[in-house]
Formats: structure tokens, sequence, C-alpha cells
């Protein structure tokens, strides 16, 4: 009977380690997929001092676009903003970006400028990497997320005080259509 006992106490304890073990896996995997994301915005945001000098001497009139890119990068490389504020500063300094981009098209000077053109091609080759970083993250925070919330990890969690995570959503603007019709009347 003793035997029993501690053979069931025995396979319950297994089962509390594995759970355990699992649900700590899915959070680490959600914070090794958020450095990894963060790599890549520290990346964009090591080059986006020389992507916007280049542009400066052709842009006069659009320093306020390009201070405020400035800005937003000097905010985003802040060691001590939370991760959800630097995902939304991150989603602001792409917005601005696009807008510099759209504006380099009223420039043929930079646009044939062999510094812009490599300085265009790196950001191009960063914004496919973070693009790919947040799909890693957000199948990582996915995964956590089912974890919190299935039985039995579910009752884990609670007791280790694990939250859902957020994922990285795009902002609604760039959920729409593009219209080429608008965009060669500009």
């Amino acid at each position: 009977m003793i035997a029993i006992f501690l053979g069931i106490l025995l396979f319950l304890i297994l089962i509390f380690v594995l759970l355990y073990n699992a649900l700590v896996a899915k959070k680490n995997a959600v914070g090794n997929a958020f450095g990894a994301l963060d790599a890549m915005l520290k990346k964009r945001y090591d080059l986006l001092p020389n992507l916007v000098e280049t542009v400066k001497q052709y842009m006069d009139f659009e320093r306020e676009t390009l201070t405020r890119v400035t800005e937003l990068r000097s905010r985003a490389a802040d060691s001590t903003l939370p991760s959800d504020q630097k995902i939304q500063v991150d989603n602001q300094i792409g917005q601005a970006m696009r807008g510099v981009m759209v504006q380099v098209e009223n420039y043929p000077e930079l646009k044939a400028n062999q510094n812009f053109i490599q300085l265009q091609a790196a950001w191009n080759e960063i914004e496919e990497q973070i693009s790919a970083a947040r799909r890693t993250y957000n199948a990582a925070v996915m995964s956590y997320n089912n974890a919190c919330e299935q039985f039995p990890t579910n009752l884990l969690a609670g007791m280790m005080n694990y939250s859902l995570k957020a994922y990285i959503e795009i902002p609604e603007e760039e959920r729409t259509n593009i219209s080429a019709r608008e965009l060669f009347r500009s």
C-alpha cells in the first residue's frame, strides 16, 4: 500500500516538475525572442543617424520629420524603457521613416547618391530582420500564453504569478491597402 502511494506521489512530482520546466522554458523563450527583436531594433537605431544625416543634406524643409526620427531613436535606445513602450516607439519610428522615404521621391539627386543607396539597402535588410524577429516573438508569446491559459499549466502559472504577454501588433494605418494611384499623384 505504501509502495503504491509512493509511486503515485513520485508520479505527481514528476508531472509537476515537467509542467514547471515547460512553463519556465516558454517564459524564457519569450524573453529570448524579445532580446533578438531588441538587437534588431538596436541595429536599426544605429543606422538611423547615418540615414537621417544623408537625407538631411537634401531635405532642408523636412527637418522637423528628421528631428522627430532622431528624438524617437534616442527614446528607443534608452535601456530603462519598458518593452511595451519600446514596441510603441518602434512603431512610431517605422511610421516616421515611411514618411521620409516617400519624401525622398522628390529628390532625384538623393535617390542616385551611392551613400544613400547603400543606407537604404541596409535599412531594407534590417526591416526584413525586424519583421522576422517580430514573427518569432509573437510565436513565442502565443506558446507561452497558451501554456498560461491551458489546463493544467494554467494552475501552475497562477501559482507562479505568470501573466499573459502582449503580442506585437501592426498599427491600423499599416493595415490599409496602398493606392498606387494616390502614390503617383503626390
